[in-house]
């Protein structure tokens, strides 16, 4: 039985340039991007990610948080600032209490996207 090598790249090199050009007109900058890859950084941490489903549709102050993710307040503390230095959530003080939430609804589209996107893919695996 012969075994096939997977294709990995073009065997000729053949430029479409209708399809160049399109994908040029597309490409965003390198600023946007390198702003764009420091946001998905900071979603790839599963402990940020469950802050921002625990702040999804509603606000907490940092107390809350603490009991609700199980983490010291200083811990969540470092977290939000993080993420609030990203403009991913936004704060507001209530007299000694600062409470958190989701800066705008592009940040819960994108994690809702994303969400829905891995639970497609769990329910396939299942």
């Amino acid at each position: 039985m012969m075994m096939t090598k997977p294709l990995t790249a073009c065997e000729e090199t053949v430029i479409h340039e209708d399809k160049v050009a399109e994908a040029s007109r597309a490409l965003i900058d390198e600023l946007i991007a390198s702003r764009l890859a420091q946001i998905f950084s900071a979603l790839s941490d599963p402990t940020r990610l469950r802050m921002i489903s625990a702040l999804a549709g509603r606000e907490l102050c940092v107390c809350d948080l603490s009991v609700v993710l199980g983490m010291s307040q200083s811990a969540v503390s470092h977290q939000l600032r993080l993420l609030r230095n990203l403009n991913l959530v936004r704060y507001r003080k209530e007299g000694r209490i600062v409470y958190y939430a989701l800066d705008d609804v592009h940040i819960q589209e994108l994690y809702d996207r994303g969400l829905e996107h891995v639970s497609h893919q769990v329910k396939m695996e299942v």
